[in-house]
């Protein structure tokens, strides 16, 4: 180690300018994964089939908590980008970083959707649909910004080797998918006629968006595992983002279905209540498997010393959203076997949500968390 000489007091450089706001530098957009898990843990409690006013009350408190996150979240992210443009434009640049500027469309979609689901008995009606409708508007044009921006950055300015696919790679256009998913909530407020039918037709497109760029970039991830073997045990975690477009996926098509009669025209709107269940139901058996698979290599990965990261969220939206593709299906289907698939994925969801907030709090209070990063492991 060659150690430089100490400049004279007369030739001694002037010392940096200490940065403000350090506590947020190394605040990277993946934090919003926290608020999409805790989110969806409110909107699927909100539409299970076998629900109480006592379970109804706890998913409007668990909303009110990542709408509270997420406005201190934006709060820490607009000081880190006023103060920190170095390390936000090195996260850009980053291959393993810039796929999670999805999580806040996806962020804001999901507290968007929860204020119109339980948010309007605590807050009214009228502000939970401005609420919805002002965070809908933001997330889906971040989204759709998104699902371009970062794939553009990986063509031009990533470089990234052969075998390094990643499942954080379908973080920016699953992002329209979630817009697809949660807007048709939106559209019985619209005044009916063109309005109901842009929007409707609008998320069926931002649909085909997500789903057709999913097919294109998930062999991709499959080919990377059965050639490269399994990700290193700090990544496993993220195994389980591909059941995001899957779940999401499904989901939509059961919204559609639910407002498109009275929408559309009647040759149209009566195609998707069997579009729900022609389509929803091979999609959420594959994506059974993937759970299955995934959660193989995870328990696989923690036997050879996988500790906590922001990384175990991925443990709660995704399976979030295979919880509502359940609950549409049972509710098109009149399956009761879809019912108690949604009951048993949302016991996992919670579970998993309990965990990762215990170890995320413990991080923040020990400051692990907003530590500098250590190098991503190799793929």
């Amino acid at each position: 180690m060659v150690t430089a000489a100490q400049p004279t007091a007369a030739f001694r450089t002037p010392r940096a300018t200490p940065r403000r706001a350090p506590a947020v530098r190394h605040l990277g957009p993946n934090w919003y994964a926290a608020v999409m898990g805790t989110a969806i843990v409110a909107n699927a409690g909100a539409t299970l089939p076998a629900t109480s006013a006592a379970l109804r009350t706890a998913c409007t408190a668990v909303w009110a908590v990542s709408a509270l996150a997420l406005v201190a979240l934006l709060a820490a992210r607009a000081l880190h980008w006023a103060h920190h443009r170095d390390q936000a434009r090195a996260h850009l640049l980053d291959p393993a970083v810039a796929p999670f500027y999805g999580c806040l469309s996806m962020a804001l979609l999901s507290v968007g959707a929860g204020a119109l689901l339980l948010g309007r008995e605590w807050i009214g009606g009228t502000a939970a649909l401005a609420v919805d409708t002002v965070l809908f508007a933001a997330g889906t044009l971040t989204g759709l910004a998104a699902a371009v921006a970062v794939p553009y950055l990986m063509v031009v300015r990533h470089r990234i080797e052969p075998g390094q696919a990643a499942p954080v790679w379908l973080l920016p256009v699953v992002a329209p998918m979630v817009s697809a998913a949660v807007g048709p909530l939106l559209v019985p407020h619209l005044p009916p006629g063109q309005g109901q039918q842009a929007l409707l037709l609008a998320c069926y497109a931002m649909f085909g968006l997500s789903l057709l760029a999913t097919l294109v970039l998930l062999p991709l991830i499959l080919a990377r595992l059965l050639t490269a073997g399994p990700l290193p045990v700090a990544l496993a975690p993220t195994l389980f983002l591909v059941l995001g477009p899957l779940g999401q996926s499904t989901t939509a098509a059961n919204k559609f279905a639910d407002v498109a009669v009275g929408v559309l025209s009647a040759s149209y709107a009566h195609a998707f209540p069997a579009f729900a269940v022609l389509f929803g139901v091979p999609v959420m058996g594959f994506a059974l498997l993937w759970l299955a698979l995934a959660a193989a290599l995870v328990v696989r990965a923690r036997r050879d010393g996988m500790r906590f990261s922001m990384t175990w969220w991925a443990f709660t939206f995704p399976v979030g959203t295979c919880v509502t593709g359940a609950e549409g299906l049972g509710a098109h289907t009149g399956l009761a076997a879809f019912d108690a698939l949604a009951l048993g994925l949302y016991a996992v969801l919670v579970a998993a949500w309990a965990v990762a907030v215990a170890r995320t709090a413990h991080g923040l209070l020990t400051g692990r968390l907003l530590a500098a990063p250590k190098p991503a492991p190799a793929l």
